[in-house]
C-alpha cells in the first residue's frame, strides 16, 4: 500500500480534507527520496545504524556559513538514556524533547519505547534517527541546527499497524528554573515568546558579557501548524505526566493544556494530536529560536517562519557533499567507523565563518559546552586538529591556518591566540607570548592533502618568519637550545599541573614563582623547533628552493646534535630538560630527570640516534611507566607525582592527551616500530570508544587507567583520531 503523507496535524479532519490526502510511493527506509545518483555511494557509506551503546558523538552545531561567534547555540542529543525522552540540550539554555501519548497511553521515556532509537545518519549539524514509542507507531526524527539561533525537530510519524491509533505529541522546552518567563503566546504564529537569564558563569572559565555574550535572552518556541493546545508549568516531568495522563474516570477530565499567557515557569509545552489510520503518515516540526533581548523580536520571528518551510533534503545533500571528500575506509569494526565520522563531526562543528578582525574561517575549542577559555580563538596546539580536518574540507583547513598568517606581527610573531578579536599576545615581563610552535608542521601536513601550491608558498614565507622569531626570542642565551617565554605557564601548554616546570606539588597561581620553564633549556620546545625546521626544509624542497631546504635541514641537524649532547641521560636512557645556566640535571635542589611524554618527541622530531631510540622504546613499553591501558600518560606512572585521575582541566601529571600520543605514534613510525604504533593507536581508540559509549562525548584528556573523567568535554583536538585511522588504514 502506498504511504500517505500530510504536512500538518489536525485534531479531527473533515471528510473533504480526508478525501484530499496525498499518497506517495517513497519507502520509509532512507531520509528522502530522489537523492542524486552520484551521492548515493556516500549516503550508503555514512549510514551508521547506531544504537544507544555505540560509540557515537552526539553534539550538533549550525553549519559554518550560518553560525556566529556570540549568541550561538549548539546541542547535545541524548538518545541513549532510558530515563529521558530523546532530548536536545544546549549549555545553560535548557532542553527540548517530545513526549508521546498513543490511545491514552503516555510514553514518557526511551526506556518505555517499543523500539528504542537507532541513529541512521549523524552529521555536524543534523542527525536522523528512527524509533517506535508505541507498537505500530514509527517515528523518523530529524534534528537540524539551522543556525546559531534556530534549531528544529522534524517528525515523520507513520502508523504501520493494521488498526487506527490516536496519537498526541507534546513538544516541550524545559529550563528547570524560575528564570523562564512567558511573555506572550502568538496565536497567529503558533509560538510562545519567553525571556530568561543565561549565566556567563562556567566551572572551568567563565564567559565575558562585554565581548558580546548575551545574558538577558529571548526564546521563541513554535510548531509549523496550528497547535491544538499550549501551556506553561512549574514542576517536573512527573507532574506533567500526571497532568496529561489525567484520571480516566474523572468527570471534569480534559486533555487541554493551561493556555498560560504570562508568568514564570519551569517548562512550556505545545500539544499536537491526530488520528492515524493504518498506513497513514504525518509530518510536523517544532522549532526553538534564541536571541538577545536587545535584538528586534520580529527578525527572529520572520526567520522562524521561513524555517518552518525549508526543504531539509537540501541541507542533507549539503552534508553528503561535504563528506564526499573523506577517504572511504573499509573498517574492520563498526566502532572504528563511528569514531571516524564522529571525529570529523567534532572538528567541523567547531568552525565559524570569518568575522571581526579575520577574513578567514576559524575555530573554537568547543561549541557545546561553551566555556570562556575554549571560546577565545585559535591556538597552535589546538590547530593540530587541522591534520584531520583537511581531509574533510581542505580550503577551510587552509583558511584556519591563514588566520595566523593574516594577523602575524611584522617581526614574525605568531601570538598565543588569533581570531576575530585579533592578535592576543598576553605580554609578561615586557615580552609577548607565543604558543607551542607546530605551525610549519601543520602547514606541511595540510599541503600534502590539499596540494595547493599557493597555500604552501604563503605558509612557507610566514613560517620562515615565525621560526626566525622563535630563534631570536626563545634562545636568549644564544646557546642553540630553547627556553619558553616568561609567561611559560600558558606558552608551554602545561597549564600548571606538571612535574618539571611546576615548582611545588601543590598548585599555586603565581606565574613567576611556580613556572620555571623560562629558566630551563626546554626539551619540548627544542624538539618542536627541530620539527619546524625539518618541515620548512620539506616545504622549500616542494617549492623548488633546494638551497633553502638544505639550510633549514642543517639548522635542524645542528640543534639535534645539541639535544643529544645536553639532554640525553645515558644512565636512565631518556631525554630531559636541563638547567639553562649550567646545562645540568638540577634546578637548585630539584632533580629535573622526571620522565615525561616529551622525551618521546625525540622520535617525532627524528632527533634520536637509533641506539637512543631503542632505549626510549624500553621505557615506552614498560607497563609500570608509560604503556598503560588507554595510552601513553604525560608522566611516567612510577613518578611520585603521577595521577591517573582526570579531575579537572589542564593536568600534565598523568592524563592522556591524544594529540601528544599521536606525536608518539608518528615517532614510532618514523623509526620503523610500526607494530608498536599500531598497538598505541588501539589504546587511543579504546580510550575514545569507552567514553563515546558511556556519554557520547570527546574529552580534553583521558585517564590512562580508569574511565571516569571530569574535564572539558567535546574538545576539538580529539579530531586527530580521524587522522590516526587514516594512517592505520591508508598511509
Amino acid at each position: 500500500m502506498k504511504n500517505k503523507i500530510r504536512t500538518k496535524f489536525r485534531s479531527k479532519p473533515s471528510r473533504r480534507r480526508q478525501a484530499g490526502r496525498l499518497f506517495i510511493a517513497a519507502a520509509f527506509l532512507l531520509p528522502w527520496s530522489g537523492i542524486s545518483q552520484n551521492l548515493k555511494p556516500i549516503e550508503a557509506y555514512l549510514r551508521i545504524d547506531a544504537q544507544a551503546d555505540d560509540p557515537l558523538y552526539t553534539t550538533y552545531a549550525a553549519a559554518m556559513k550560518r553560525s556566529q561567534l556570540y549568541g550561538d547555540k549548539a546541542y547535545k542529543m541524548d538518545y541513549y538514556s532510558d530515563c529521558k525522552p530523546v532530548t536536545y540540550s544546549s549549555d545553560q539554555a535548557g532542553s527540548m524533547f517530545c513526549i508521546w501519548k498513543v490511545d491514552e497511553v503516555v510514553i514518557r521515556n526511551i526506556g518505555e519505547y517499543f523500539r528504542k532509537p537507532v541513529v541512521l545518519f549523524s552529521f555536524p549539524d543534523m542527525v536522523i534517527l528512527e524509533y517506535e514509542p508505541f507498537r505500530g507507531i514509527r517515528v523518523r526524527e530529524t534534528f537540524f541546527v539551522y543556525s546559531s539561533t534556530i534549531a528544529l525537530v522534524e517528525m515523520e510519524v507513520r502508523n504501520v499497524d493494521r488498526v487506527p491509533h490516536e496519537v498526541v505529541a507534546y513538544p516541550v522546552l524545559e529550563l528547570g528554573n524560575d528564570s523562564l518567563q512567558i511573555i506572550r503566546y502568538d496565536t497567529l504564529r503558533d509560538s510562545y515568546t519567553l525571556h530568561r537569564y543565561e549565566t556567563p558563569y562556567r566551572l572551568i572559565s567563565s564567559l565575558k558579557p562585554e565581548y558580546g555574550y548575551p545574558t538577558r535572552v529571548r526564546d521563541l518556541f513554535a510548531s509549523n501548524r496550528k497547535n491544538d493546545s499550549w501551556g506553561g508549568y512549574r514542576g517536573t516531568m512527573d507532574d506533567f505526566y500526571t497532568l496529561i495522563k489525567t484520571d480516566y474516570y474523572a468527570t471534569n477530565r480534559s486533555d487541554e493544556l493551561n493556555h498560560k499567557l504570562s508568568g514564570y515557569v519551569d517548562f512550556i509545552a505545545i500539544q499536537l494530536k491526530e488520528r492515524l489510520r493504518s498506513g497513514e503518515q504525518i509530518n510536523f516540526r517544532y522549532i526553538r529560536g534564541f536571541q538577545d533581548q536587545k535584538e528586534p523580536v520580529n527578525s527572529l520571528q520572520e526567520e522562524m517562519e521561513e524555517v518552518k518551510k525549508i526543504y531539509l533534503k537540501t541541507y542533507y545533500e549539503d552534508d553528503l557533499i561535504l563528506f564526499s571528500r573523506i577517504p572511504k575506509i573499509r573498517f574492520n569494526t563498526k566502532d572504528e567507523k563511528l569514531v571516524y565520522i564522529s571525529a570529523f563531526n567534532l572538528v567541523r562543528g567547531s568552525m565559524y565563518p570569518p568575522s571581526g578582525q579575520t577574513t578567514h574561517n576559524f575555530y573554537v575549542f568547543s561549541r557545546n559546552p561553551l566555556w570562556g577559555w575554549g571560546h577565545g580563538h585559535q591556538v597552535l596546539h589546538e590547530s593540530l586538529g587541522m591534520l584531520a580536518y583537511v581531509y574533510l574540507d581542505p580550503k577551510s583547513a587552509e583558511g584556519s591556518q591563514r588566520v595566523y598568517m593574516e594577523q602575524q606581527r611584522s617581526d614574525g610573531l605568531i601570538a598565543y591566540r588569533h581570531g576575530p578579536r585579533g592578535l592576543q599576545d598576553y605580554p609578561h615581563n615586557n615580552m609577548s607570548t607565543t604558543s607551542a610552535p607546530f605551525f610549519n608542521w601543520i602547514n606541511w601536513e595540510i599541503y600534502q592533502v590539499s596540494k595547493d601550491k599557493k597555500f604552501l608558498e604563503d605558509a612557507y614565507n610566514s613560517g620562515s618568519k615565525y621560526i626566525n622569531w622563535i630563534i631570536e626570542n626563545r634562545d636568549t642565551d644564544r646557546d642553540g637550545t630553547f627556553e619558553w617565554g616568561p609567561y611559560g605557564l600558558i606558552e608551554n601548554v602545561r597549564d600548571w599541573y606538571n612535574a618539571v616546570f611546576q615548582v611545588s606539588a601543590e598548585r599555586y597561581l603565581d606565574v613567576d614563582k611556580e613556572d620555571i620553564s623560562d629558566e630551563l633549556e626546554c626539551l619540548d620546545l627544542t624538539l618542536m623547533v627541530i620539527k619546524e625546521e625539518r618541515s620548512l626544509a620539506e616545504m622549500a624542497k616542494a617549492l623548488g628552493k633546494p638551497e633553502e631546504a638544505l639550510q633549514w635541514l642543517e639548522k635542524a641537524e645542528m640543534t639535534t646534535q645539541l639535544v643529544n649532547e645536553r639532554m640525553w641521560n645515558d644512565s636512565t636512557g631518556f631525554y630531559y630538560s636541563v638547567n639553562r645556566d649550567d646545562h645540568g640535571w638540577y634546578f637548585m635542589t630539584r632533580d629535573l630527570r622526571r620522565q615525561e611524554i616529551i622525551g618521546f618527541l625525540a622520535l617525532w622530531a627524528e632527533a634520536a640516534p637509533q641506539e637512543h631510540a631503542a632505549r626510549l622504546i624500553e621505557s615506552l613499553t614498560d607497563t609500570t611507566k608509560f604503556w598503560r591501558r588507554y595510552g601513553v600518560p604525560t608522566l611516567a606512572a612510577d613518578d611520585p607525582w603521577y595521577s591517573p585521575n582526570v579531575d579537572y582541566c589542564c593536568k600534565w601529571n598523568g592524563p592522556v592527551w591524544l594529540l601528544w600520543d599521536y606525536m608518539v605514534y608518528e615517532g614510532l613510525k618514523n623509526y620503523g616500530y610500526d607494530s608498536l604504533a599500531h598497538q598505541l593507536a588501539g589504546k587511543m581508540l579504546d580510550a575514545v570508544v569507552t567514553q563515546l559509549r558511556k556519554n557520547h562525548n570527546f574529552w580534553e584528556s583521558y585517564s590512562p587507567d580508569n574511565e571516569a573523567l571530569n574535564c572539558p568535554s567535546n574538545y576539538i583536538w580529539d579530531a586527530i583520531m580521524a587522522k590516526v585511522l587514516i594512517e592505520e588504514y591508508i598511509e
